[in-house]
């Protein structure tokens, strides 16, 4: 039986090194490894982005879209982990759980778009809510997101890690202050929101992990549901989730500790709150089901096989 042979273009960024990590030793797949003196060699990546069968995008932006227009080999399936491409016509957006259609879409593209760490919080939390009516998609969403610093490469974690480290970087940091971070296109687009989220993201001085929290006022949503029928809605909308579950609804819910999940590629949905208040809180791993987990996930999907093979 032949192997699937696997291109991981920006092999050394961190989510190219991530997802290495959780494809390198798998025997189904044939991993290509440019020369690390031709890693900008644009007739060298030529031959290997349309001599794979699936090809990974760990790219600045800009060098995603670089890629893409080198490949002419219609059969090449690309998974692209920038934010290039995640609103872009054409592509299949990487969160399976969103439906059964979206779900097959991702089994039949050749081109998809992996979700950003933040907007897979939000979109996990948000979407279910809106596609069942409990919430309007006219809702002013607010949003606050809670992430390792693992999240901002390699130069914010050598800042992180350094003997040298600032004092700043032992408290959390709230940036994305213009209100205008990148992923809430697709946070936006995604969700079918009438407009975006109002979301501020937070890091910290810890390596990996993820909380992602919307906030409502019951009160403003059709029939007024409580922060339990609300969970319970959740539950049913994941029931035949593998990696995406929602805890059990408690009254007084202990701490929500953000890295709780890292290491995984799970994703768990926590309802906190009573009559009038909800909070819903998405908890994963930044680097696993926010960045190179989902892409294994996603190029699963895309083969035909278990989607948990490798994760």
């Amino acid at each position: 039986m032949s192997k699937t042979k696997v291109y991981i273009d920006g092999q050394a960024g961190t989510t190219g090194l991530q997802i290495f990590d959780r494809i390198g030793a798998r025997e189904d797949l044939e991993l290509m490894r440019i020369d690390e003196d031709k890693r900008h060699d644009n007739e060298e990546r030529r031959k290997f982005l349309n001599t794979a069968d699936i090809v990974f995008l760990c790219l600045p932006d800009a060098g995603a879209i670089e890629a893409v227009s080198l490949i002419d080999n219609p059969s090449v399936r690309v998974i692209d982990a920038s934010t290039a491409h995640r609103t872009a016509d054409g592509w299949t957006y990487g969160f399976p759980e969103l439906s059964a259609d979206q779900r097959a879409a991702i089994a039949s593209s050749h081109r998809v778009a992996n979700p950003g760490c933040h907007a897979t919080g939000f979109i996990s939390c948000a979407a279910p809510l809106i596609n069942m009516g409990i919430v309007p998609a006219s809702y002013p969403f607010t949003c606050f997101s809670l992430t390792g610093y693992s999240g901002g490469g390699k130069k914010m974690i050598a800042n992180y890690e350094s003997p040298e480290k600032a004092e700043a970087l032992n408290s959390p940091c709230i940036y994305g202050l213009t209100l205008k971070h990148k992923h809430i296109p697709e946070m936006t687009k995604v969700c079918g929101l009438a407009q975006p989220p109002v979301f501020l993201p937070v890091v910290d001085d810890y390596y990996k992990g993820m909380a992602t929290t919307i906030m409502l006022h019951n009160k403003l949503l059709p029939g007024a549901p409580t922060a339990e029928e609300i969970r319970d809605r959740l539950e049913e909308y994941y029931r035949d989730s593998y990696f995406v579950k929602v805890a059990p609804f408690a009254a007084s819910p202990a701490n929500i500790y953000a890295n709780e999940l890292a290491g995984t590629n799970h994703l768990r949905i926590i309802v906190c709150g009573y009559e009038d208040q909800t909070s819903v809180t998405a908890l994963f791993d930044n680097l696993g089901k926010g960045a190179s987990g989902a892409a294994v996930q996603n190029m699963n999907i895309m083969l035909g096989i278990d989607e948990a093979t490798g994760l």
